[in-house]
């Protein structure tokens, strides 16, 4: 269901973590943004894994029905060739997420770090502390913002208000070309 045009909508970014999932929750349209809010979901490493990702599974969960967000954005989880531990944690972690997204019935997209870097500060290799400050900065936050995984989330939350796809005219809205393509009739031959 699109919004009627300004309306303003309320978006969740969530950094992805198993000591730290960061979450931030922005309102507001396009540029504009009317309100925020943010912080961590913590865990302890000397907690068996399961349980881990059940906290965290089971705060999001309250946080997202309590919020009824219009999308929910996760940075998406790259592989790390020199570290595949992290890289399969945070796979787990992205998962839960998903699923408490999915399982309170809202949108969720993934976006790249390098990609959020890049829209927030205009240099896709930008450091944690650069993009801190460019959050920071279009927040008109009065201190840094801490801890660190709570500033990536509120990147990822202005992203999402920056691209809202609840509108209907936005590209996130219409079918991808390989979707298309499934829906369409097979073509007939020339005799048919």
């Amino acid at each position: 269901m699109a919004l009627a045009s300004g309306a303003m909508v309320k978006i969740v970014g969530i950094d992805p973590g198993l000591a730290a999932t960061g979450v931030g929750v922005v309102r507001g349209r396009g540029l504009r943004t009317a309100g925020y809010s943010f912080g961590c979901i913590t865990t302890s490493a000397a907690v068996a894994l399961p349980e881990r990702l059940s906290h965290i599974y089971s705060r999001l969960h309250r946080l997202l029905s309590s919020e009824a967000p219009d999308l929910v954005v996760i940075e998406d989880v790259f592989s790390l060739q020199d570290y595949p531990k992290s890289g399969i944690g945070l796979g787990q972690v992205s998962g839960v997420i998903m699923l408490a997204a999915s399982q309170c019935g809202l949108s969720c997209v993934q976006v790249p770090v390098r990609e959020a870097k890049q829209v927030l500060t205009g240099n896709g290799n930008a450091s944690k502390s650069q993009l801190e400050r460019a959050v920071r900065l279009r927040l008109n936050h009065p201190v840094a913002i801490r801890p660190s995984h709570a500033a990536d989330a509120l990147g990822l939350a202005i992203i999402g208000l920056l691209r809202w796809v609840g509108h209907p005219a936005h590209p996130a809205r219409q079918p991808s070309t390989t979707a298309a393509r499934r829906r369409r009739p097979p073509r007939k031959g020339p005799g048919s």
